[in-house]
């Protein structure tokens, strides 16, 4: 669907954030919810890394979590050598400036009671960034960058279009001028046509500001063309992490494997001779099962999954790491989406 043309970034960079055993649970009337079950990841400034798995993997709690916006229950979170997870509220507000949020549902996500440019200058006026004068330049401007005319500031969110909407949300997270913006499923609720447009967006501001990208998303489709990194959530917990390009090629964790093989494809080409296939739903969060979390749905499934956990293997941003005891060969490559 896409073509990928994504800027090389040097192995050497030193991480811009850097996630160490990040847990996030949730109490209901049903039990604890274990959302996120020591998850670790690292991106390095003007980098993007995707992040994908099925609805209810905790994908989105992970975003939520490193922005800060749901408390985790252990685990650090370090942007610029700094552990958000330890800072006051008061001196949070600091750092909220380098580290921005675009939501799914761009509607859901903006006042309709306020105008578009009111919208786009409340992070400014928080953070008394400028004058009155220059915070109403700065809005223009950044209209301008993400394809808006000027005059749309003095418009309200619903007398726009869902690619719009979705315009005005990065306009607004690129206000402040952040060196992170995590993309909680950004374009999942567009057409086809618009997603390309926004997707070509963010990656022409991402060469203009140098900003890094967590992308979330469920669409490996999207995800290939965007990613320089990928890190494939299931359950709670990161399962398989490698370059775009080695993920695609060789694929080592069954569940990496199904997912690509799930996608569909027009002229009907086939996957390989051996095809991975999942079968039931992702067990319920409130009960986890012991062992590897992905052995009551793994078609290579043995004895030792099914009582001891999986970790994922050490490595840096250059190294393919995979959480799994029997990993799969890597001679049958993946064809590109």
């Amino acid at each position: 669907m896409f073509q990928s043309t994504q800027p090389v970034i040097p192995a050497h960079t030193e991480p811009l954030l850097a996630v160490d055993d990040l847990a996030v649970r949730f109490e209901a009337a049903r039990g604890t919810v274990q959302a996120v079950d020591g998850v670790s990841l690292s991106i390095r400034p003007g980098e993007t890394l995707g992040l994908v798995g099925e609805s209810g993997c905790g994908k989105s709690t992970l975003g939520r979590a490193i922005a800060r916006l749901v408390d985790p229950h252990h685990g650090s979170v370090r942007f610029g050598g700094i552990d958000l997870t330890r800072l006051p509220r008061r001196d949070l507000r600091i750092h909220r400036r380098d580290v921005q949020m675009v939501f799914q549902d761009p509607l859901a996500s903006l006042d309709p009671r306020w105008t578009v440019g009111s919208l786009i200058a409340e992070p400014l006026n928080i953070h008394r960034v400028g004058t009155r004068q220059e915070r109403r330049t700065q809005v223009a401007e950044l209209l301008r960058k993400v394809g808006l005319p000027a005059d749309a500031a003095e418009k309200y969110p619903h007398q726009f279009s869902g690619g719009q909407r979705q315009r005005i949300g990065i306009a607004r997270a690129l206000a402040l001028d952040p060196k992170l913006i995590i993309l909680d499923e950004p374009v999942s609720a567009l057409d086809v046509s618009v997603q390309a447009q926004i997707l070509n967006l963010l990656v022409d501001l991402q060469k203009q500001f140098g900003v890094a990208y967590l992308f979330i998303s469920h669409d490996l489709s999207v995800v290939e063309y965007i990613s320089d990194r990928v890190a494939v959530m299931y359950l709670g917990r990161i399962v398989e992490v490698a370059s775009r390009d080695e993920l695609w090629a060789r694929p080592a964790h069954p569940y990496t494997r199904a997912l690509l093989q799930s996608v569909p494809r027009i002229n009907g080409a086939r996957m390989s001779a051996r095809r991975e296939t999942l079968k039931g739903d992702m067990p319920s969060p409130y009960g986890s099962p012991p062992g590897c979390r992905f052995h009551t749905r793994c078609p290579v499934v043995q004895d030792r999954c099914r009582v001891e956990s999986p970790s994922l293997a050490p490595g840096d941003e250059t190294k393919h790491s995979v959480a799994c005891h029997f990993p799969l060969e890597a001679s049958v490559s993946t064809p590109a989406l």
